[in-house]
């Protein structure tokens, strides 16, 4: 069974219960995030990086740390062009399933697989998105506390049941407004058709008028919303 009718529906019940995450950007600005899970892949994502670059799109990776260690050339690569870089565990373990130590040392080990390839301030490596977009609130106080951000969506196309690149691109561009969180996979799971995919998405949505940001930018402009209610209340 598919579940790609739900997710629209389940995005604003989750978005009101949990507002600590990231689940959307600002609903007044025509942004948004392109956002890819499960990579780095050494043909996926090498595929996928040439239609970035053609478009000249900064996208957001959330990677698995055994990925990274096994592929650092396309992790390098990915970094060198300015992609934001998250993380998504190390195996793809859910998050809810590890005790607290097992999963600080999870997300420390993934971050220290990055921190070995790339030239990157470990400050930046600040973004978690749970695998499967599982978790609970524990897990949510946890990376708090560990100085993570987790980060959800908006978008989710469900491409790793390989729905074709037709059905995929259908429900990203009826799904998305602005602000929208876009979720794809450059994995073994929906990899295949990442390439595919984008280069119907992206032109698209060029069309319709969005902006492309990373989800750095996102939380930067959540910030600066917080900020600015704040001053309008005093």
């Amino acid at each position: 069974m598919q579940f790609a009718p739900f997710f629209p529906v389940l995005h604003p019940i989750l978005k009101t219960a949990f507002p600590n995450c990231l689940w959307r950007g600002d609903i007044n600005q025509p942004e948004i995030a392109l956002t890819f899970d499960d990579g780095p892949h050494p043909v996926y994502t090498s595929d996928l990086l040439k239609v970035l670059d053609q478009y000249q799109i900064k996208a957001s990776f959330f990677w698995l740390g055994c990925w990274v260690k096994n592929y650092p050339q396309i992790a390098k690569a990915i970094y060198k062009r300015g992609h934001w870089i998250c993380l998504h565990g190390y195996y793809h373990q859910m998050f809810h399933q590890m005790t607290d130590e097992q999963l600080k040392q999870d997300l420390e080990k993934t971050k220290q697989e990055i921190l070995n390839i790339c030239d990157i301030n470990p400050n930046r490596l600040l973004d978690v998105r749970p695998p499967n977009g599982v978790f609970t609130p524990k897990t949510l106080t946890l990376l708090k506390q560990w100085g993570y951000r987790p980060v959800m969506w908006t978008v989710v196309p469900e491409d790793w049941v390989r729905p074709g690149v037709n059905l995929v691109t259908n429900r990203v561009i009826q799904q998305t407004t602005n602000g929208s969180i876009i979720v794809l996979h450059d994995g073994n799971d929906g990899g295949q058709d990442v390439a595919a995919c984008a280069k119907e998405i992206i032109p698209k949505l060029l069309e319709k008028g969005y902006k492309f940001v990373t989800i750095d930018q996102l939380w930067q402009q959540k910030l600066s919303r917080l900020t600015d209610g704040i001053k309008t209340r005093n």
